[in-house]
């Protein structure tokens, strides 16, 4: 069904709001143990509701109502049949197999260079650094301040030459003062409101968003992204914002291209990644990975890279991104990714944030897309007062930002996700050629185990690995549960285990629980 900040795994009893908010994707498939899988067809603003008796869905407004049943004999053939519906994601490039480096925010283009090129003298690999939001003059310029970027195409140029590809954010916001603004008022190009100004947040200035359901809105702003960022050698995008998000949740008030917010207003982030996606391949590239924050049915087919929002730095944050992580994977949604450490409320100097920290560390080595990034305390002197310097930065967030104990530990990580660089690339084009979700819940492994349906404390990393995070404070040791019908070997001490059974492993601050299954082996 996909992401909602709650901690259920097992959806029935539940019900839930058929609307996007900030770290909330309402993805309305969903998979039964009884053989079957449902999707609600309806962009509508509705909620669902599995009760013990029933279960109803609601649109609150719509012209259609229309959904797809499949069955299938395991969980897996019913996704795998899901997605030859609604669609698979694209191979993932060899640079979404790796780390990714990322903070709110890198303020100027020689921070920029400063990271990669710390990155780069540590020795560290780094596939992706990104620059966030407010590197532009005004919301809906689409371009880089040149107070603060001189020299962009430079910039890109060097970060490459190390390896690393670059990541920008883009903003769907359209500010009244934008040079842009103007044009696309007056093309029809941005959306519009029932009642009102027409104004839909307020954060940094006064804007409205563009349009996506409109074909020419999402050419127009793809030919901005072009010309000031992928014709200077930029290869994928930070969608933003993909909700869209409001000052004021009135989705009544909202009117787009293909209709009102209320009855179409949840495909809005399927067309956003659209439009990129399509001006990407236009341009000859086949490989396409761009950040989200959010998605409905079929945005995995526009290389939609989802990730779990403006979250909370905390035990009980972790705990929600591990259940929404494989909610969104059994929702067809292959490519999933958090803020390592989560967004909001990390303190550098905390030492009980550290711990959190490293555990996030370890949990992100073993999804789909392992991506650093938050808000961090305490925040930066705001470097320049123009354009787009207006806003504030956090505190740094390299993985030297935290101690030598910290970065000794998260350098390890890194060093094992690229040991299990050709296992991800193989389990990455399994979820391209078969529509299999990268990080499963136990049951799509082992359907025939009855423990695996009740479990919500370890997953399976494609086929071969088992992972159970440490998802609560101060844990020495964590009990796992091991499949029946094969053998598991502990990554960290090489001993096995013969399947069916509880045990209990040691968790120090830098191990997490990890097995190999059967055959499959990294070397230890």
């Amino acid at each position: 069904m996909g992401q909602y900040q709650q901690k259920f795994l097992d959806l029935k009893g539940t019900e839930l709001e058929l609307a996007h908010r900030n770290s909330q994707a309402s993805v309305p498939f969903m998979v039964s143990s009884l053989g079957y899988g449902f999707l609600w067809n309806n962009p509508a603003i509705g909620r669902v509701c599995f009760g013990k008796n029933l279960t109803s869905w609601f649109a609150g407004s719509t012209k259609k109502l229309d959904y797809w049943i499949t069955a299938g004999d395991t969980p897996a053939e019913i996704e795998e049949q899901y997605a030859r519906v609604t669609g698979r994601v694209p191979m993932m490039p060899e640079y979404g197999l790796g780390f990714w480096q990322c903070k709110l925010r890198y303020q100027t283009q020689e921070e920029t260079l400063a990271v990669a090129r710390e990155y780069k003298r540590r020795g560290i690999p780094l596939d992706v650094l990104v620059i966030d939001y407010f590197h532009w003059p005004k919301q809906g310029d689409w371009r880089f301040d040149p107070d603060y970027w001189p020299d962009p195409d430079g910039m890109i140029r060097e970060i490459r030459e190390m390896g690393t590809e670059v990541m920008v954010s883009v903003w769907p916001m359209v500010d009244y003062k934008s040079e842009n603004f103007e044009e696309m008022k007056a093309r029809g190009l941005l959306t519009r409101v029932e009642k009102g100004v027409r104004i839909d947040n307020l954060y940094m200035g006064n804007t409205i968003q563009y349009d996506t359901t409109n074909p020419e809105a999402r050419r127009y702003v793809w030919e901005k992204a072009k010309k000031n960022y992928y014709d200077k050698g930029v290869r994928l995008f930070w969608l933003d914002e993909a909700e869209p998000e409001y000052t004021v949740y009135d989705f009544e008030n909202y009117r787009y291209y293909l209709g009102p917010n209320v009855q179409i207003g949840n495909i809005y982030p399927v067309e956003y990644a659209k439009g990129f996606y399509e001006g990407m391949r236009d341009e000859g590239q086949e490989q396409v990975v761009n950040l989200l924050r959010c998605a409905w049915a079929g945005s995995q087919k526009y290389g939609a890279l989802v990730w779990s929002g403006d979250i909370q730095s905390s035990f009980e944050s972790l705990r929600f991104q591990f259940v929404a992580g494989l909610n969104m994977a059994m929702a067809g949604i292959p490519w999933w990714t958090t803020d390592i450490g989560g967004f909001f409320g990390g303190d550098i100097r905390d030492k009980e944030f550290h711990e959190l920290f490293v555990r996030w560390f370890e949990y992100g080595t073993f999804c789909p897309v392992m991506r650093l990034h938050g808000y961090r305390m305490p925040y930066q002197p705001q470097f320049g007062t123009t354009g787009g310097a207006a806003c504030i930065s956090g505190a740094p967030n390299e993985i030297w930002s935290y101690g030598e104990e910290i970065f000794a530990i998260c350098k390890a990580y890194i060093e094992l996700r690229e040991k299990m660089r050709p296992y991800i690339r193989d389990v990455m084009r399994e979820a391209h050629e078969k529509g299999a979700p990268v990080m499963r819940p136990l049951f799509y492994e082992f359907p025939g185990d009855g423990v695996c349906w009740e479990n919500d404390e370890a997953y399976m990393f494609g086929p071969g690995l088992l992972v159970a995070p440490v998802l609560e404070k101060g844990q020495e040791e964590k009990e796992v549960y091991l499949p029946e019908g094969s053998l598991w070997t502990d990554y960290w001490t090489g001993e096995t285990e013969q399947g069916g059974k509880r045990i209990k492993v040691k968790t120090p601050l830098d191990r997490i629980p990890v097995f190999m299954r059967d055959d499959f082996r990294l070397a230890y």
